[in-house]
Protein backbone atom coordinates (compact mmCIF):
# COMPACT_ATOMS: atom_id res chain seq x y z
CA UNK A 1 0.00 0.00 0.00
CA UNK A 2 1.24 3.47 -0.91
CA UNK A 3 1.88 5.89 1.93
CA UNK A 4 0.12 9.24 1.87
CA UNK A 5 3.38 11.04 1.10
CA UNK A 6 4.06 8.74 -1.86
CA UNK A 7 0.56 9.35 -3.19
CA UNK A 8 1.12 13.11 -3.02
CA UNK A 9 4.45 12.75 -4.80
CA UNK A 10 2.82 10.62 -7.49
CA UNK A 11 0.02 13.14 -7.99
CA UNK A 12 2.48 16.04 -8.10
CA UNK A 13 4.66 14.23 -10.64
CA UNK A 14 1.60 13.37 -12.76
CA UNK A 15 0.43 16.99 -12.63
CA UNK A 16 3.86 18.32 -13.66
CA UNK A 17 4.18 15.76 -16.44
CA UNK A 18 0.69 16.41 -17.84
CA UNK A 19 1.22 20.19 -17.60
CA UNK A 20 4.51 19.92 -19.48
CA UNK A 21 2.93 17.68 -22.11
CA UNK A 22 -0.05 20.04 -22.47
CA UNK A 23 2.26 23.07 -22.78
CA UNK A 24 4.29 21.41 -25.53
CA UNK A 25 1.11 20.52 -27.44
CA UNK A 26 -0.31 24.05 -26.97
CA UNK A 27 2.74 25.83 -28.38
CA UNK A 28 2.75 23.52 -31.39
CA UNK A 29 -0.84 24.46 -32.26
CA UNK A 30 -1.71 27.06 -34.88
CA UNK A 31 -2.64 30.59 -33.81
CA UNK A 32 -6.27 29.79 -34.54
CA UNK A 33 -6.38 26.79 -32.22
CA UNK A 34 -4.43 28.62 -29.50
CA UNK A 35 -7.00 31.44 -29.65
CA UNK A 36 -9.83 28.92 -29.27
CA UNK A 37 -8.20 27.38 -26.18
CA UNK A 38 -7.45 30.77 -24.58
CA UNK A 39 -11.00 32.01 -25.17
CA UNK A 40 -12.41 28.80 -23.63
CA UNK A 41 -10.17 29.05 -20.56
CA UNK A 42 -10.85 32.78 -20.06
CA UNK A 43 -14.56 32.05 -20.09
CA UNK A 44 -14.33 29.05 -17.74
CA UNK A 45 -12.27 30.84 -15.08
CA UNK A 46 -14.41 33.97 -15.29
CA UNK A 47 -11.96 36.41 -16.88
CA UNK A 48 -14.40 37.05 -19.70
CA UNK A 49 -18.18 37.00 -19.84
CA UNK A 50 -19.51 34.77 -22.61
CA UNK A 51 -22.76 36.75 -22.85
CA UNK A 52 -23.36 39.29 -25.59
CA UNK A 53 -24.81 42.71 -24.73
CA UNK A 54 -27.99 43.35 -26.70
CA UNK A 55 -29.56 46.71 -27.52
CA UNK A 56 -32.63 46.27 -29.70
CA UNK A 57 -33.34 49.67 -31.26
CA UNK A 58 -36.16 50.45 -33.67
CA UNK A 59 -35.49 48.58 -36.92
CA UNK A 60 -31.87 47.96 -35.93
CA UNK A 61 -30.67 45.01 -33.88
CA UNK A 62 -27.45 45.97 -32.08
CA UNK A 63 -25.24 43.46 -30.27
CA UNK A 64 -21.86 43.79 -28.57
CA UNK A 65 -19.56 40.78 -28.40
CA UNK A 66 -17.71 39.47 -25.35
CA UNK A 67 -14.12 40.63 -24.88
CA UNK A 68 -11.40 39.48 -27.27
CA UNK A 69 -7.83 39.26 -25.96
CA UNK A 70 -5.29 40.46 -28.52
CA UNK A 71 -1.84 39.22 -27.52
CA UNK A 72 -0.01 38.93 -30.83
CA UNK A 73 -0.44 38.68 -34.58
CA UNK A 74 -3.71 37.11 -35.72
CA UNK A 75 -4.11 36.84 -39.47
CA UNK A 76 -7.39 36.15 -41.20
CA UNK A 77 -9.41 33.35 -39.53
CA UNK A 78 -6.86 32.99 -36.70
CA UNK A 79 -8.15 35.40 -34.07
CA UNK A 80 -10.45 34.96 -31.07
CA UNK A 81 -14.14 34.85 -31.96
CA UNK A 82 -17.60 34.51 -30.49
CA UNK A 83 -21.00 33.43 -31.79
CA UNK A 84 -24.58 34.22 -30.80
CA UNK A 85 -28.11 33.27 -31.88
CA UNK A 86 -30.48 36.22 -32.28
CA UNK A 87 -34.12 36.91 -33.23
CA UNK A 88 -34.84 40.29 -34.79
CA UNK A 89 -38.37 40.36 -33.31
CA UNK A 90 -40.47 38.37 -30.87
CA UNK A 91 -43.15 37.40 -33.37
CA UNK A 92 -43.39 35.67 -36.73
CA UNK A 93 -44.43 38.72 -38.73
CA UNK A 94 -42.42 39.39 -41.90
CA UNK A 95 -39.39 41.67 -41.73
CA UNK A 96 -36.88 42.67 -44.40
CA UNK A 97 -33.17 42.66 -43.63
CA UNK A 98 -31.59 45.67 -45.37
CA UNK A 99 -28.08 46.23 -44.00
CA UNK A 100 -25.18 44.96 -41.90
CA UNK A 101 -22.52 46.79 -39.88
CA UNK A 102 -19.58 45.92 -37.62
CA UNK A 103 -16.95 47.96 -35.83
CA UNK A 104 -14.21 47.32 -33.29
CA UNK A 105 -14.67 49.12 -29.97
CA UNK A 106 -12.63 49.68 -26.82
CA UNK A 107 -13.31 47.08 -24.15
CA UNK A 108 -14.09 49.64 -21.41
CA UNK A 109 -15.18 52.90 -23.04
CA UNK A 110 -17.04 51.13 -25.89
CA UNK A 111 -15.72 53.87 -28.20
CA UNK A 112 -14.81 52.99 -31.78
CA UNK A 113 -11.22 51.96 -32.46
CA UNK A 114 -9.46 50.90 -35.68
CA UNK A 115 -11.30 48.43 -37.88
CA UNK A 116 -7.91 46.78 -38.43
CA UNK A 117 -9.11 44.56 -35.58
CA UNK A 118 -12.17 43.30 -37.48
CA UNK A 119 -11.72 39.99 -39.30
CA UNK A 120 -14.99 38.26 -40.25
CA UNK A 121 -18.56 38.85 -39.16
CA UNK A 122 -20.74 36.07 -40.57
CA UNK A 123 -24.54 36.07 -40.65
CA UNK A 124 -25.89 32.52 -41.04
CA UNK A 125 -29.45 31.18 -41.08
CA UNK A 126 -31.20 27.83 -40.73
CA UNK A 127 -32.06 27.02 -44.33
CA UNK A 128 -34.52 24.25 -43.41
CA UNK A 129 -36.61 26.62 -41.29
CA UNK A 130 -36.12 29.58 -43.60
CA UNK A 131 -37.06 27.96 -46.90
CA UNK A 132 -39.65 25.72 -45.24
CA UNK A 133 -41.54 28.76 -43.96
CA UNK A 134 -41.84 30.00 -47.56
CA UNK A 135 -42.64 26.54 -48.99
CA UNK A 136 -39.37 26.45 -50.94
CA UNK A 137 -38.24 23.06 -49.70
CA UNK A 138 -36.36 22.29 -52.93
CA UNK A 139 -33.75 24.90 -51.94
CA UNK A 140 -32.83 23.26 -48.64
CA UNK A 141 -29.26 22.00 -48.50
CA UNK A 142 -28.27 23.39 -51.89
CA UNK A 143 -25.58 25.72 -50.54
CA UNK A 144 -24.03 26.82 -47.27
CA UNK A 145 -26.72 28.86 -45.46
CA UNK A 146 -24.78 32.10 -45.08
CA UNK A 147 -26.73 35.26 -45.70
CA UNK A 148 -23.62 37.40 -45.97
CA UNK A 149 -20.28 38.23 -44.40
CA UNK A 150 -18.58 41.47 -43.45
CA UNK A 151 -14.80 41.60 -43.24
CA UNK A 152 -11.82 43.91 -42.94
CA UNK A 153 -12.31 46.67 -45.52
CA UNK A 154 -16.06 46.10 -45.88
CA UNK A 155 -17.47 46.73 -42.41
CA UNK A 156 -20.73 48.24 -43.68
CA UNK A 157 -23.02 46.87 -46.38
CA UNK A 158 -26.60 47.78 -47.34
CA UNK A 159 -28.90 46.68 -50.13
CA UNK A 160 -30.15 49.13 -52.78
CA UNK A 161 -33.28 51.08 -51.91
CA UNK A 162 -36.43 48.98 -52.09
CA UNK A 163 -34.67 45.60 -51.68
CA UNK A 164 -34.05 43.29 -48.74
CA UNK A 165 -33.88 39.70 -47.55
CA UNK A 166 -37.29 38.67 -46.14
CA UNK A 167 -37.63 36.47 -43.09
CA UNK A 168 -39.95 35.85 -40.19
CA UNK A 169 -38.89 38.10 -37.36
CA UNK A 170 -38.50 35.31 -34.83
CA UNK A 171 -36.41 33.09 -37.11
CA UNK A 172 -32.93 32.59 -35.67
CA UNK A 173 -29.83 34.13 -37.18
CA UNK A 174 -26.40 32.88 -36.12
CA UNK A 175 -23.89 35.72 -35.81
CA UNK A 176 -20.15 35.04 -35.53
CA UNK A 177 -17.57 37.79 -35.26
CA UNK A 178 -13.79 37.36 -35.14
CA UNK A 179 -10.87 39.62 -34.26
CA UNK A 180 -7.83 40.42 -36.41
CA UNK A 181 -4.38 41.89 -35.82
CA UNK A 182 -1.84 42.16 -38.64
CA UNK A 183 0.46 44.86 -37.33
CA UNK A 184 1.03 44.73 -33.54
CA UNK A 185 3.19 41.71 -32.59
CA UNK A 186 3.53 42.91 -28.97
CA UNK A 187 -0.17 43.59 -28.47
CA UNK A 188 -1.62 43.05 -25.01
CA UNK A 189 -5.14 44.43 -24.75
CA UNK A 190 -8.84 43.62 -24.91
CA UNK A 191 -11.47 44.77 -27.39
CA UNK A 192 -15.00 43.97 -28.50
CA UNK A 193 -17.02 44.07 -31.72
CA UNK A 194 -20.34 45.83 -32.11
CA UNK A 195 -22.56 44.28 -34.79
CA UNK A 196 -25.76 45.82 -36.17
CA UNK A 197 -28.41 44.43 -38.49
CA UNK A 198 -30.89 46.83 -40.13
CA UNK A 199 -34.42 45.71 -41.04
CA UNK A 200 -37.86 47.16 -41.81
CA UNK A 201 -41.48 46.03 -42.18
CA UNK A 202 -42.18 47.69 -45.54
CA UNK A 203 -44.25 45.14 -47.50
CA UNK A 204 -43.41 46.89 -50.78
CA UNK A 205 -39.79 45.74 -50.43
CA UNK A 206 -38.61 43.35 -53.14
CA UNK A 207 -37.00 40.08 -51.96
CA UNK A 208 -33.39 39.09 -52.57
CA UNK A 209 -31.78 35.65 -52.48
CA UNK A 210 -28.14 35.20 -51.55
CA UNK A 211 -25.68 33.04 -53.49
CA UNK A 212 -22.08 32.63 -52.40
CA UNK A 213 -19.37 32.39 -55.06
CA UNK A 214 -15.62 32.21 -54.56
CA UNK A 215 -12.38 31.40 -56.32
CA UNK A 216 -11.24 27.78 -56.02
CA UNK A 217 -7.80 26.88 -57.32
CA UNK A 218 -6.40 23.38 -57.99
CA UNK A 219 -3.56 21.99 -55.92
CA UNK A 220 -1.52 18.80 -55.83
CA UNK A 221 -3.39 16.55 -53.39
CA UNK A 222 -0.38 14.22 -53.09
CA UNK A 223 2.07 17.00 -52.22
CA UNK A 224 -0.09 20.08 -51.53
CA UNK A 225 2.61 22.39 -50.15
CA UNK A 226 5.08 21.97 -52.99
CA UNK A 227 5.31 24.86 -55.44
CA UNK A 228 3.22 24.22 -58.58
CA UNK A 229 5.19 22.90 -61.52
CA UNK A 230 3.18 25.06 -63.91
CA UNK A 231 1.90 28.29 -62.30
CA UNK A 232 0.35 29.22 -65.64
CA UNK A 233 -2.34 26.62 -65.00
CA UNK A 234 -3.68 28.69 -62.10
CA UNK A 235 -2.49 26.12 -59.55
CA UNK A 236 -1.93 27.10 -55.95
CA UNK A 237 -0.46 26.14 -52.59
CA UNK A 238 -3.30 25.89 -50.06
CA UNK A 239 -2.93 27.52 -46.65
CA UNK A 240 -4.13 24.21 -45.20
CA UNK A 241 -6.00 21.18 -46.48
CA UNK A 242 -8.52 20.67 -43.65
CA UNK A 243 -10.57 23.81 -44.26
CA UNK A 244 -11.64 25.46 -47.51
CA UNK A 245 -10.66 22.40 -49.55
CA UNK A 246 -13.06 20.94 -52.10
CA UNK A 247 -13.27 17.98 -54.44
CA UNK A 248 -14.25 18.98 -57.97
CA UNK A 249 -16.12 15.70 -58.46
CA UNK A 250 -13.35 14.30 -60.67
CA UNK A 251 -10.90 13.49 -57.90
CA UNK A 252 -9.04 16.80 -58.13
CA UNK A 253 -8.64 19.01 -55.07
CA UNK A 254 -9.35 22.74 -55.01
CA UNK A 255 -8.63 25.36 -52.35
CA UNK A 256 -10.50 28.57 -51.56
CA UNK A 257 -7.72 29.79 -49.24
CA UNK A 258 -4.29 29.85 -50.81
CA UNK A 259 -0.80 31.35 -50.61
CA UNK A 260 0.30 34.25 -52.80
CA UNK A 261 3.99 34.94 -53.55
CA UNK A 262 5.65 38.35 -53.44
CA UNK A 263 4.66 40.72 -56.24
CA UNK A 264 1.74 41.03 -58.64
CA UNK A 265 -0.37 38.03 -59.63
CA UNK A 266 -3.85 37.31 -60.93
CA UNK A 267 -6.22 34.42 -60.26
CA UNK A 268 -9.57 33.27 -61.62
CA UNK A 269 -11.97 30.35 -61.56
CA UNK A 270 -15.37 29.41 -62.94
CA UNK A 271 -18.40 29.96 -60.68
CA UNK A 272 -21.09 28.47 -62.95
CA UNK A 273 -21.75 25.61 -60.56
CA UNK A 274 -21.95 27.93 -57.57
CA UNK A 275 -24.39 30.28 -59.33
CA UNK A 276 -26.57 27.40 -60.56
CA UNK A 277 -28.65 29.66 -62.83
CA UNK A 278 -31.64 27.78 -64.29
CA UNK A 279 -32.70 30.43 -66.80
CA UNK A 280 -31.80 33.97 -65.78
CA UNK A 281 -31.31 36.02 -62.63
CA UNK A 282 -31.15 39.77 -62.00
CA UNK A 283 -28.22 40.82 -59.80
CA UNK A 284 -28.77 43.81 -57.48
CA UNK A 285 -25.98 43.70 -54.89
CA UNK A 286 -22.67 42.06 -54.01
CA UNK A 287 -20.62 42.06 -50.81
CA UNK A 288 -16.94 41.27 -51.37
CA UNK A 289 -14.46 39.37 -49.22
CA UNK A 290 -10.73 39.46 -49.93
CA UNK A 291 -7.58 39.59 -47.82
CA UNK A 292 -4.94 42.35 -47.66
CA UNK A 293 -2.83 42.76 -50.81
CA UNK A 294 -5.82 42.18 -53.11
CA UNK A 295 -6.20 45.18 -55.44
CA UNK A 296 -9.17 44.35 -57.69
CA UNK A 297 -11.89 41.72 -57.97
CA UNK A 298 -14.38 41.32 -60.80
CA UNK A 299 -17.38 39.24 -61.76
CA UNK A 300 -16.59 38.42 -65.38
CA UNK A 301 -18.88 37.23 -68.19
CA UNK A 302 -16.65 35.02 -70.35
CA UNK A 303 -19.35 34.59 -73.00
CA UNK A 304 -19.78 38.33 -73.50
CA UNK A 305 -16.08 38.97 -72.72
CA UNK A 306 -16.79 41.79 -70.27
CA UNK A 307 -16.84 42.61 -66.58
CA UNK A 308 -20.28 42.64 -64.98
CA UNK A 309 -18.84 44.73 -62.17
CA UNK A 310 -15.43 45.46 -60.69
CA UNK A 311 -14.59 46.33 -57.09
CA UNK A 312 -11.30 48.04 -56.35
CA UNK A 313 -9.45 47.61 -53.07
CA UNK A 314 -7.19 50.18 -51.40
CA UNK A 315 -4.53 48.78 -49.07
CA UNK A 316 -2.63 50.47 -46.25
CA UNK A 317 0.45 52.31 -47.39
CA UNK A 318 2.09 51.45 -44.06
CA UNK A 319 1.51 48.12 -42.41
CA UNK A 320 -0.88 45.38 -43.52
CA UNK A 321 -4.56 46.08 -43.99
CA UNK A 322 -7.34 47.32 -46.23
CA UNK A 323 -8.39 50.98 -46.22
CA UNK A 324 -11.43 50.60 -48.42
CA UNK A 325 -13.18 48.01 -50.51
CA UNK A 326 -15.86 48.76 -53.07
CA UNK A 327 -19.11 46.80 -53.18
CA UNK A 328 -21.74 46.52 -55.91
CA UNK A 329 -25.28 47.92 -55.60
CA UNK A 330 -27.89 48.57 -58.28
CA UNK A 331 -31.63 49.27 -58.09
CA UNK A 332 -31.95 48.53 -61.81
CA UNK A 333 -29.96 45.30 -61.63
CA UNK A 334 -27.91 43.33 -64.17
CA UNK A 335 -29.14 40.16 -65.84
CA UNK A 336 -27.11 36.92 -65.70
CA UNK A 337 -28.02 33.95 -67.93
CA UNK A 338 -27.75 30.18 -67.72
CA UNK A 339 -26.26 30.09 -71.24
CA UNK A 340 -23.29 32.27 -70.23
CA UNK A 341 -20.06 31.30 -68.51
CA UNK A 342 -19.06 33.32 -65.44
CA UNK A 343 -15.91 33.54 -63.37
CA UNK A 344 -14.39 35.59 -60.60
CA UNK A 345 -11.13 37.36 -61.45
CA UNK A 346 -8.79 38.63 -58.75
CA UNK A 347 -5.67 40.78 -58.93
CA UNK A 348 -3.19 41.00 -56.06
CA UNK A 349 0.04 42.84 -55.30
CA UNK A 350 1.93 41.38 -52.38
CA UNK A 351 4.18 44.28 -51.39
CA UNK A 352 5.41 42.57 -48.23
CA UNK A 353 8.64 40.59 -47.97
CA UNK A 354 6.98 37.20 -47.36
CA UNK A 355 4.21 35.03 -48.78
CA UNK A 356 0.68 35.94 -47.70
CA UNK A 357 -2.70 34.20 -47.63
CA UNK A 358 -5.58 35.10 -49.95
CA UNK A 359 -9.27 34.51 -50.64
CA UNK A 360 -11.61 35.94 -53.27
CA UNK A 361 -15.31 35.64 -52.45
CA UNK A 362 -18.61 37.31 -53.34
CA UNK A 363 -22.00 37.25 -51.67
CA UNK A 364 -24.30 37.88 -54.62
CA UNK A 365 -27.91 39.03 -54.16
CA UNK A 366 -30.50 38.38 -56.88
CA UNK A 367 -34.12 39.39 -57.17
CA UNK A 368 -36.18 36.37 -56.07
CA UNK A 369 -39.34 36.27 -58.22
CA UNK A 370 -40.51 32.91 -56.87
CA UNK A 371 -40.33 34.17 -53.30
CA UNK A 372 -41.90 37.49 -54.30
CA UNK A 373 -44.90 35.69 -55.81
CA UNK A 374 -45.33 33.62 -52.65
CA UNK A 375 -45.15 36.64 -50.34
CA UNK A 376 -47.59 38.73 -52.43
CA UNK A 377 -50.12 35.90 -52.52
CA UNK A 378 -49.94 35.45 -48.75
CA UNK A 379 -49.98 39.07 -47.56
Amino acid sequence: MFSRSNIYKYLAFSFILSSLFGTIIYFNLTNRHQAIIKSFLFEKIGITDKDWKLNHQKETYVMTSPQFFIDGIYKSMEGPKSSNYIQLTNDSSLVWVTGFHVKAIDNKSFQKISNDFVCHTNIDFNDAHYYGSFQLNDRIGKQYPRMTSLSHGLENFSFPKGYGVPMKGNEYLYVTTEALNHNLPNANFWLRHRVSIDYNRNTATKPLMSKTAFIMLPYNKYNPFKSPLDPGKNQCIPVETKNHSYDDGKGNMLSGHWVIPIGKNSYSSSINQQLDIKDSLRLHAAAIHVHPFATKISLFDKTANKDIFTCRISNHKKGIGIDKMESFSSEEGIWLYATHDYEIKLEVNNTSSIEQDMMGSMFLFFYDKELDDFIRSNL
